[in-house]
Parts: C-alpha cells; structure tokens; sequence
C-alpha cells in the first residue's frame, strides 16, 4: 500500500537546506509508511568498541544531574528524571552504556527527541540496523516506527497478535542476524487511551540466574539458531520487500556481555528455532522449558506502563521484550524506534553471574 501524499502540516523546516518530517503529525493524519524496493548486502562485519568501557562506575555525570533516580524492581528497569536524551554530552551516553548493559532498561519521561536526534544518539553506540521487512517514514530507512490500532492498514497480521499468546511474543531484537542489536531507543508518543499497550522485559541475568547449577552447565557452550525466515516469507507474502537474504545465525545460548562480563541466557521463542547438535524432540522439549521460564519470570520482569513522549533504551544481549495488544479494539499506539548493532554473541567460560557477582561483593562488605 502506498503512502498518502505527505501533507503540509508534517513538515517542520529548520532550515532552509533541510526539511525534517514529524511523524507522530503523520501518523495523527494516517497511515505514512513507505516500503521501498531497495535491496541490501549483507551486513558487514565489524569491531564493535562499547562505550560502556570508557564509562565512570559510578556514571555521576549522568546520575548526578538527574532530578530524581529509582529502580523499578531489584533486578531490572531504572527509571531517570531530569535529563534529555537530545542533550546528553559523551561522557554522558558513555555512562548511561553502563547503566543500560547493568540495569537492562532504563527510562526517560517528557522526551523532546527527534527521530533525528535519535539517529545522531544511536549511531554513537554503534551502526543503525534498518530493518530487513519493516516499513520506514520518508527518507528514515534506519526508524522502525511502532503503529498498531483496530484501524491501521499496517496490521495485516493483527490477527495473529488477538490468536496467540502474548508468552509467544518474547524476543530480543533481531536476534537472527549476525551481530544483533545491543541498544534499541524507543519513543512512544501517542497512546490508545488511558490504559493499555505496556511493554514487559525480562532480566536474561536473573533468568540464567534462576536455573539450577546443573542445567546452567548443560547450557553453557550449546548454540541455538535464529532465523528471520518466516518474518521474512510474512513480508513477502503482503508482497514488501526482503531487503536482506542472510538472516539466519547460530549464537549461544548463554552470552557473556562484554562490558559487565555477565553470563546471560540467550535464547527467546520469537526467533529462536533449534538447538545445534539436539534432534527435534529433545530440542523442542528444551526450548519450551527455557520460554516458559522466561515467560514465568515475574521476579525478573519489569511492566511499564508508558505516558506519552517517554523513551525507554534497553540492552537486546541481556534482555527479551513482549508488547502487549489489549488495545486493538480501543484505540492505536505510535511510537519510533532507532536499533544498534553490537557484537557477535560469544560466551567466555570465565565470566561469572550477576548472582555470584553480587555474592562476591557482599562478602567484600562484611569483611
């Protein structure tokens, strides 16, 4: 389906050089996304350098000059007040790489920033992903937006989203492609009313934390695939572009996060498919185990419940996300997202848990 004309009301000029859309006007005037026939390479390989390494422990340059810090649970989600995302110096964005990979998600409400901005914000962490199938606004090919509702043409498959659990819907960005995503910054400005459309994510720490000792050690050293295929095959069959072919990988199951040196469990049933070196039944059988602890987590869950213009960033190598769809019938949601990849997952033998990490520190203090 094509775009409708860009209307006058959508455009904010800053200069005479450029002209930069609003999309959250497109979006209050229709459905905007376009669906080009580009077609890409596969992406490149590359060094992934993580700022969280030149970041303060103590992250005060970002802590510091917020108004007002506090987590939302003990083992995932902080929320931050007081500071724009648009403003952030670099030591700040390095700071906040740390908080992000220690904390999973962090927060910002009452956020000013442009998916311009948010482009230039991403790209500091790391190349923007465009998305193999996804639409994009005008001329945006890295801003995935967010826009679902009874009445938005995008929802071809809003079926499938009423059919199946919201369990099913667990994932980790893009986890198919070579080297996935490390942070995804998503903005939701518009909401369907005064309830409805969380987000949930899970701590991947806590989750590897909370299997016993000797299934950890099953799964240390076995690799699982991910596949975009069937993601892929949906798009082609509402006749969109696969912009990428090479959109299968194997990755651990367990990961170790290069900056905290966490193990993390890896693994979530959005695009996760087999497990290597298992035949079907016993891989099948041990992935709808991991889901379901996934799924069953609520002590290393967090829900939010967003206002409009907030941002949450989190950190796809140690955290799954499901949307919830309670609002199809009731009104749309609306937001962009900016994705950056990282590194290929590896795991260390030698990294350690949050669990004995915390351990550690705590018999430090009472020595």
């Amino acid at each position: 389906m094509s775009p409708p004309q860009q209307k006058e009301t959508a455009i904010l000029e800053n200069t005479i050089e450029e002209k930069q859309i609003d999309i959250k006007q497109l979006a209050a005037e229709g459905y905007y996304f376009e669906f080009p026939e580009t077609k890409y390479p596969k992406l490149p390989v590359f060094e992934h350098k993580d700022v969280g390494h030149l970041a303060d422990p103590k992250k005060a340059s970002l802590l510091d000059n917020a108004t007002k810090v506090f987590d939302l649970t003990p083992n995932i989600g902080t929320e931050i007040h007081g500071i724009q995302l648009s403003q952030l110096t670099d030591q700040q964005k390095n700071d906040l790489g740390l908080l992000i990979a220690e904390r999973g998600v962090v927060f910002f409400r009452n956020q000013d920033i442009n998916p311009y901005q948010g482009k230039e914000l991403g790209a500091y962490y790391g190349p923007l992903h465009i998305h193999n199938v996804g639409g994009h606004p005008p001329n945006l090919p890295e801003i995935l937006p967010i826009y679902y509702g009874k009445d938005i043409p995008a929802n071809q498959n809003i079926k499938e989203f009423v059919a199946r659990r919201t369990a099913d819907g667990w994932h980790s960005d893009v986890s198919y492609e070579l080297q996935p995503p490390g942070f995804t910054f998503l903005k939701i400005d518009t909401l369907p009313g005064q309830a409805g459309g969380d987000t949930i994510w899970s701590s991947s720490y806590a989750a590897y934390d909370r299997l016993s000792p000797e299934l950890q050690k099953r799964l240390e050293g076995l690799e699982a695939v991910h596949s975009g295929k069937e993601q892929a095959a949906g798009a082609a069959a509402s006749g969109h572009t696969v912009r990428r072919d090479d959109i299968e990988h194997t990755h651990p199951i367990v990961r170790t996060h290069p900056v905290t040196g966490l193990k993390a469990l890896f693994i979530q049933p959005g695009f996760t498919r087999r497990i290597v070196g298992l035949n079907r039944h016993e891989s099948d059988a041990l992935l709808k185990l991991l889901y379901d602890h996934i799924a069953g987590g609520y002590d290393f869950h967090v829900r939010f419940k967003w206002s409009e213009d907030t941002v949450a960033v989190w950190d796809n190598r140690v955290t799954s996300h499901v949307a919830i769809f309670d609002y199809l019938d009731y009104g749309k949601r609306h937001g962009w997202r900016i994705t950056t990849q990282a590194e290929r997952p590896y795991f260390d033998p030698k990294s350690k848990s949050q669990k004995q990490v915390r351990e550690e520190k705590a018999q430090q203090e009472s020595n």
